[in-house]
């Protein structure tokens, strides 16, 4: 349910050189230090996302991602915890919060985290944050294992949604917001499992709200 880190540019024409005096060459050295870091993220990404589709993840090791993506082993775990954190993301605590917060207050839970879904999955269809996530959900589709760890990812997923839940509310959330929370992030997975198996003969949105539908339909 992550959405995509933009990285701003700094103004055409306006270069500040490293260790310039004054609070413009801090902030453009601290720009230019983000920058780096989400290029060097998404090489790494990208690099074990490629080794994972030509031969299989579990025959890829972290050493071998990061020799292939040109950085070292330390800097692979200072971008990644392991390599299924490179398919399986989770998303931050402040998108969870942005995404919740544009769902109507007074719809129920399920509803709004149908929203989310809905949201995130509207905004990438089409882009080619579309085409990264399908390779990633593939890979994830095609291991065992990993379709076995998006079982926890969702369950991380649903206890951010709801403590953001209790705090935008201000009252503890309960079992039933629990199971709720739960049942619709499953179908959730479920649904970008069934577009990743269709191997891009079906809508990315058709099969999430298809699983949604199920749901709703028990």
């Amino acid at each position: 349910m992550s959405a995509r880190t933009l990285v701003g540019e700094s103004p055409a024409g306006l270069r500040v050189h490293r260790g310039g005096q004054g609070t413009l060459g801090r902030v453009n050295d601290a720009e230019g230090r983000s920058a780096r870091w989400e290029d060097t993220h998404h090489r790494i990404g990208a690099t074990a996302v490629q080794l994972f589709q030509e031969h299989g993840f579990d025959a890829v090791s972290i050493g071998q991602i990061a020799t292939a993506a040109g950085v070292s082993v330390p800097t692979f775990y200072a971008h990644y915890a392991g390599k299924e954190h490179v398919v399986l993301q989770l998303p931050t605590p402040d998108q969870t919060a942005a995404l919740l917060a544009a769902q109507p207050p007074e719809l129920p839970l399920g509803q709004r985290i149908r929203g989310m879904c809905v949201q995130v999955v509207s905004s990438v269809a089409g882009s080619e944050y579309e085409v990264a996530l399908a390779a990633r959900w593939q890979v994830i589709a095609g291991t065992p294992a990993l379709r076995h760890r998006a079982a926890e990812f969702e369950r991380a997923t649903a206890g951010l949604v709801l403590a953001k839940l209790a705090e935008a509310t201000g009252r503890p959330v309960g079992p039933t917001d629990a199971v709720v929370a739960g049942a619709y992030l499953s179908a959730y997975t479920v649904g970008l499992l069934l577009w990743a198996d269709s191997r891009g003969e079906r809508k990315l949105l058709e099969c999430v709200e298809e699983a949604f539908d199920a749901l709703g339909a028990t």
